[in-house]
């Protein structure tokens, strides 16, 4: 299975180059998109899931032209945005049951069926006679991933999925997306770098409309072992360090002092150790223009 994108550009019309040439290829299991709010992520993902046209460039996915081939893409995709709206007074069981009807579900029995396994997969078996409109942020989230289920997609869109969630919540939206990612291509587009972490088996980082680097989260904190340092600092020396050094991040600690992270071939002092590095190094190195 291989999503393939080529020089996919798009332009709006207030000037904003929201995709800059992109390319890439995706593969099956959790691919995670990972850039800044506002870096196209959402544009890239609403193209691939032919909401909107890009202005050059192609996508295919396996033998289907997905700018061209509307339709036949969309019987293999499951899409989630950012936000989806959801009909009040109306149980998860019903509107599962009518949304299937609408992918070409007809047989009753059949819907019935399919149903009972979106339910089952996203627990969401025991409030299936709930209106959906009363679930809480979790519950509308894992909702959504039913009903993205119910046509068997083999291509599967989640955009910025877990923000606003508590941390139990994410963490059993992120299970089923590691459960349902097994046999399929599942992007997974976020700003959240933890999530990418804890899920994915490959990666890109997007930024200002154009791929700055794709490898695994494995392979990105590799290329940065011997090159992170740390070391403490009072508040009032931070503007100092950042001329000095390329800090990477900074953390508050008890006493109000300071740990920063610094990205450096050599150790850059004797108050400095050496740190292993994390997903997040990378992505703020990457996000700097920095040579990791």
């Amino acid at each position: 299975m291989k999503l393939k994108i080529e020089n996919l550009t798009k332009t709006y019309p207030n000037g904003t180059k929201a995709l800059d040439a992109v390319s890439i290829e995706i593969n099956s299991g959790m691919f995670g998109l990972l850039g800044p709010n506002g870096a196209g992520k959402s544009t890239l993902m609403r193209t691939v899931a032919t909401l909107q046209s890009p202005d050059a460039g192609t996508v295919t996915f396996n033998n289907i032209n997905v700018l061209t081939e509307v339709m036949e893409l969309r019987k293999v995709l499951g899409y989630l945005p950012q936000e989806f709206g959801v009909y009040p007074g109306i149980s998860a069981e019903r509107l599962l049951d009518y949304l299937a009807q609408l992918k070409g579900v007809s047989s009753k029995k059949e819907r019935a069926k399919l149903i009972e396994k979106c339910l089952e997969i996203t627990n969401l078996s025991e409030v299936r006679k709930v209106n959906v409109s009363s679930y809480s942020g979790g519950m509308k989230q894992r909702f959504g991933i039913a009903q993205l289920l119910l046509n068997a997609p083999s291509l599967i869109i989640v955009d910025e999925p877990t923000a606003g969630l508590d941390p139990a919540e994410r963490q059993r939206f992120l299970n089923i997306l590691r459960e349902i990612s097994r046999e399929n291509i599942v992007i997974f587009s976020t700003h959240i770098v933890d999530d990418i972490k804890d899920l994915c088996t490959d990666m890109a980082i997007l930024n200002h409309g154009r791929i700055f680097s794709h490898l695994t989260p494995q392979e990105a904190m590799n290329s940065l072992i011997g090159k992170i340092f740390t070391t403490q600092i009072t508040e009032s020396e931070l503007h100092i360090y950042k001329s000095s050094y390329t800090v990477l991040s900074s953390n508050y600690n008890a006493d109000h002092s300071l740990n920063v992270r610094v990205l450096s071939e050599a150790k850059p002092g004797e108050s400095f150790l050496s740190v292993l590095p994390t997903l997040e190094d990378f992505y703020f190195a990457t996000l700097n223009h920095k040579h990791v």
